[in-house]
C-alpha cells in the first residue's frame, strides 16, 4: 500500500516537472524561430535608417533597385500625369457631326434656328371653366367665365370674361385686359384695365391684383380696382379640384365683391355687395372636355340687397347649374 502511494506521488511530481521545464523553454523557442528563412527583421530604429542598399530584396524578380526611403525621403518614382496634346492617333470628337455647329461657324444651317428652353418660347391657352344654364326661382339664365393668355413663364397677356344672359339680354358682364408678371412661384401680379357692360351705363376701371396657387393647391384671384368720380372695388375669389378619381372632380368655389361708393344706376350698394358659393362635379373625359352639374347658392347685402328687393327680386336664392368645362 505504502510502496503504491509513494511511487503515485513520484509520477505526479514527475509530470509536473515536465510541465515547468516546457514551459520555461517556450521563449527560448520563440527567440530561436524568429529568422525566418534567413531573412533579418531589423528593429524599428533599424527600419528608419534603412538604406537603399539595405532595403533592397535581391532574388525577387522586378524589384530590383527598387528603394524604400524614409518618410522624408524619396519614394518610388511615380509616372507623370496624363496631360499636353492629344496623341496622334486619337479620335476627333467632331468626327461624327458632319462639320456642323450649333447656331455659328462656317457650317451653320442657313434658316435653321438654334434650339430654344421652353421658357424662350411663347404659349397661349384659352380655358372656358364655366360655360352653364342656371336654374332658378327667379327665372333661368346662361352664365359665363372664361380666361386666355399669351405669353411666356415671366410675362403674358390676360384676357378674363365672365357674365350672364337672361331673357334674351346681357345682364351683367365684365371684361378685364391684364399684363401679367410672375411675381414668385406659382404667383403672377396683374395689371391692366377693366371694363363693365350690361344692364346699366357701362364703367371702366383700372385693375391690379395677384393670381395664383396657395399651399394646398388653391387657386386665388384677389384684384383691386380704381374708377372714375372716386370709385373703388374688390374681388376675390377661390377654388380647389378635389380628384375623387382620375375623372370625376369636385370643384367648390367663392367668389366676393366689394366697392367703396354706391352705384345705383347698376344696382350696386357700397361695402359687400354680392357673395357666391357653389359645388360643381364634373366627369373629364379628357381634360379638355368636361361636363358637369352643380348647385350654387347667391346672396346680395346692404345696400345691394336693398335695392335687389325693390325691384322685386330676392336677395338670396339657391340655383342648379348644368355646363360644360373648355380647354384649348
Amino acid at each position: 500500500m505504502d510502496k503504491d502511494t509513494n511511487m503515485n506521488t513520484n509520477l505526479r511530481l514527475s509530470c509536473i516537472a515536465a510541465v515547468l521545464s516546457t514551459l520555461g523553454a517556450a521563449p527560448a523557442w520563440a527567440q530561436a524561430s524568429a529568422p525566418h528563412g534567413g531573412m533579418d527583421m531589423p528593429s524599428a530604429a533599424g527600419a528608419q535608417d534603412m538604406s537603399p542598399a539595405a532595403a533592397a530584396m535581391p532574388g525577387m524578380p522586378g524589384m530590383d533597385g527598387m528603394s524604400h526611403g524614409t518618410a522624408a525621403g524619396s519614394a518610388m518614382p511615380m509616372a507623370p500625369m496624363q496631360g499636353g496634346s492629344a496623341p496622334p492617333g486619337a479620335r476627333d470628337p467632331s468626327a461624327y457631326s458632319g462639320g456642323y455647329t450649333l447656331g455659328s461657324g462656317p457650317y451653320t444651317l442657313a434658316g435653321v434656328q438654334p434650339p430654344r428652353l421652353a421658357d424662350e418660347h411663347s404659349f397661349g391657352t384659352l380655358l372656358i371653366d364655366r360655360l352653364e344654364r342656371v336654374y332658378s326661382r327667379d327665372g333661368n339664365a346662361t352664365a359665363y367665365d372664361a380666361q386666355a393668355w399669351f405669353g411666356r413663364d415671366q410675362n403674358k397677356l390676360v384676357l378674363k370674361a365672365e357674365g350672364d344672359a337672361a331673357r334674351g339680354r346681357l345682364q351683367g358682364a365684365r371684361t378685364e385686359l391684364l399684363w401679367g408678371h410672375a411675381a414668385a412661384a406659382f404667383w403672377d401680379t396683374q395689371l391692366g384695365l377693366r371694363y363693365d357692360s350690361g344692364a346699366g351705363p357701362d364703367r371702366k376701371w383700372l385693375a391690379f391684383g395677384v393670381q395664383g396657387i396657395a399651399p394646398y393647391w388653391f387657386d386665388i384671384e384677389a384684384t383691386g380696382y380704381l374708377g372714375d368720380q372716386g370709385r373703388s372695388a374688390l374681388r376675390l375669389a377661390a377654388s380647389y379640384d378635389a380628384l375623387l378619381t382620375q375623372k370625376l372632380i369636385a370643384q367648390p368655389r367663392i367668389d366676393a365683391n366689394a366697392y367703396g361708393q354706391s352705384d345705383p344706376a347698376r344696382d350696386i350698394g357700397s361695402g359687400l355687395s354680392n357673395l357666391t358659393a357653389g359645388l360643381r362635379l364634373r366627369y373629364e373625359f379628357t381634360r379638355q372636355f368636361a361636363p358637369y352639374v352643380g348647385v350654387e347658392w347667391a346672396g346680395k347685402f346692404g345696400q345691394t340687397a336693398d335695392l335687389a328687393r325693390a325691384a322685386g327680386e330676392r336677395p338670396r336664392q339657391t340655383r342648379l347649374v348644368a355646363g360644360v368645362r373648355l380647354w384649348f
